[in-house]
């Protein structure tokens, strides 16, 4: 067999290991990393824009199998400049993992107030897949971000809080609480995120009392230096089902 036959030969087995490994490509790790970075700009738009947070909360009965409790958020900004610093895809796990910050002089915020960043440095971490089995510690690391904004909006703009009791002959009849609070948190950072052993998630949210005051044009009183509170999220709702035996 000469040499230009065994050339010929060569060429197709390379050609032909093109294509079989073309052939597996797909887009999966290009979807999910897109969905982390776009997490990740959401994440620095509720940084250093804001977020408007209603959030309310029932009691029945002092019975914790009552408990009821939802938060909603919404945001809306127009951004540029943010940097993505590492992007981390697990190939067995189809997770990717984000990580943006932004630098910005000032801003208009989300109530069109006018603020002073002083070219502070923002930073998030934020994580996708674009496999459903995938997905449940990731949404329940949401979940927890926003618990941890609520409880920074309850601690620094307050909330409302109605209770009814009824007592008959001496003994509780019936006993509600509720609390209400909807308000515009800006400047919130994640300190710390993870997850417990049983899957559950926890996010540290921290905010400079001095910035506080500036958004509430009036002084925090009561608190340290900076506000500190966490915030929870379940991948699995037990309580529902628990509810319904």
């Amino acid at each position: 067999m000469n040499i230009h036959i065994w050339k010929k030969i060569l060429l197709t087995l390379v050609v032909s290991g093109l294509l079989v490994q073309t052939g597996f490509a797909g887009n999966k790790r290009i979807m999910t990393t897109r969905a982390a970075k776009v997490m990740a700009e959401r994440s620095l738009v509720e940084s250093v824009y804001g977020l408007k947070v209603r959030a309310k909360e029932e009691v029945e009965n002092l019975i914790a199998s009552s408990f009821v409790g939802s938060t909603e958020s919404k945001t809306s900004a127009t951004i540029s400049g943010i940097k993505f610093e590492e992007v981390v895809y697990d190939d067995t796990k189809d997770i990717a993992k984000v990580t943006a910050s932004i630098q910005l002089p000032e801003i208009v915020n989300i109530d069109g107030k006018t603020t002073d960043l002083k070219n502070k440095v923002f930073r998030r971490v934020a994580f996708a897949t674009s496999t459903p089995s995938q997905a449940g510690p990731l949404r329940a690391m949401r979940a927890a971000e926003l618990d941890a904004y609520k409880q920074l909006v309850k601690r620094v703009v307050g909330f409302t809080l109605e209770s009814q009791t009824s007592v008959k002959n001496y003994m509780l009849v019936s006993d509600s609480v509720k609390t209400k609070v909807m308000a515009t948190i800006y400047l919130a950072e994640v300190t710390e995120f993870g997850w417990h052993e049983n899957g559950d998630a926890w996010v540290k949210m921290a905010l400079k009392v001095d910035e506080a005051g500036d958004l509430l044009d009036q002084k925090v009183v009561g608190e340290k230096e900076v506000i500190e509170v966490e915030g929870a999220g379940a991948q699995v709702d037990d309580f529902a089902t628990a509810k319904a035996k």
